[in-house]
């Protein structure tokens, strides 16, 4: 398999997963893959066919790619975001070809602690098949479960949306980015926010200091400029003295069996988590979301 055919089958994938591209999207992508077809004359460490089956193997749906693959799927999923945030598949492109550094610090950080052993070496999944989404719904006001179900309910969310991983090349750091990325909506319900860009970008700055992921980062520091006039104040004023307070001083929400606490009640979970919610609620009104 050519390096050129593996990139466009990348974005194959990506077209796939998200439709119809944008014009602007398919100009980039364009003269990305004409910077893959240049990187084959000048990069000729392709590895024969039998060994690119063998890389294909790490895990299903892995899409192997090359260095300079990954660097032009960095750069031009990274555009893409700019352009657009609210595309999900840019995103995992990006958080995954920019991430197994970060990656690797979590998992050190997982092996260090026994929740977070257990949770590595039993690889749990959130999914519809895996919780009971009527039964946390049926809990009693005010527990973990409830608050998580009233998430997803109020937002339109499912716990089946968040995208598989594809271009991770270990298992292991596979799964340690599918779990940062099935317990998203997880942490923002403990952190009391919503999927506004004021509470998103108040959730990225907590998980850029727990996992370093450079896609936090680059989310958190790139983020505000999106903000209003109002909000932008709120945010330098209270929820970025808070994110990063209370994401220094809680525990490591990757080592947390999230799954094993439905029933526990929201503020005691906290407690034990030293977690500190946010210090003005944000509220749902309508289809708006504004801060008290």
């Amino acid at each position: 398999m050519s390096r050129n055919c593996v990139f466009t089958q990348v974005f194959v994938k990506l077209q796939k997963m998200k439709g119809t591209l944008s014009s602007t999207h398919l100009n980039s992508i364009r003269t990305l893959r004409i910077s893959s077809v240049i990187s084959n004359d000048i990069n000729n460490e392709v590895p024969s066919n039998t060994s690119h089956q063998q890389y294909d193997m790490f895990y299903p749906g892995h899409i192997s790619t090359s260095l300079v693959q990954k660097s032009l799927l960095a750069a031009g999923s990274g555009i893409a975001c700019l352009l657009n945030p609210a595309r999900d598949d840019m995103l995992c492109a990006l958080g995954e070809t920019t991430g197994p550094p970060a990656l690797k610090y979590i998992h050190s950080k997982m092996m260090s602690d026994s929740v977070g052993r257990q949770i590595l070496e039993e690889k749990p999944v959130i999914n519809t098949t895996t919780i009971n989404l009527e039964k946390l719904g049926s809990l009693p006001d005010g527990t973990f479960g409830k608050e998580y179900w009233t998430f997803l309910k109020t937002n339109g969310f499912s716990p089946d949306a968040r995208r598989p991983v594809n271009f991770i090349d270990d298992a292991e750091l596979m799964y340690v980015m599918l779990r940062y990325r099935q317990c998203h909506d997880l942490v923002h319900t403990l952190l009391g926010m919503p999927p506004n860009m004021l509470g998103e970008v108040a959730v990225k700055w907590f998980e850029a200091i727990q996992t370093r992921l450079p896609m936090c980062i680059s989310a958190a520091l790139f983020g505000p400029i999106r903000l209003g006039p109002k909000h932008r104040r709120k945010y330098f004023d209270i929820y970025l003295p808070w994110a990063i307070r209370s994401a220094y001083n809680s525990k490591c929400l990757m080592n947390v069996y999230f799954e094993k606490h439905w029933e526990q009640d929201i503020t005691e979970f906290r407690q034990e988590l030293n977690l500190e919610p946010a210090p003005v609620p944000l509220i749902k009104t309508g289809k708006n979301t504004k801060t008290k």
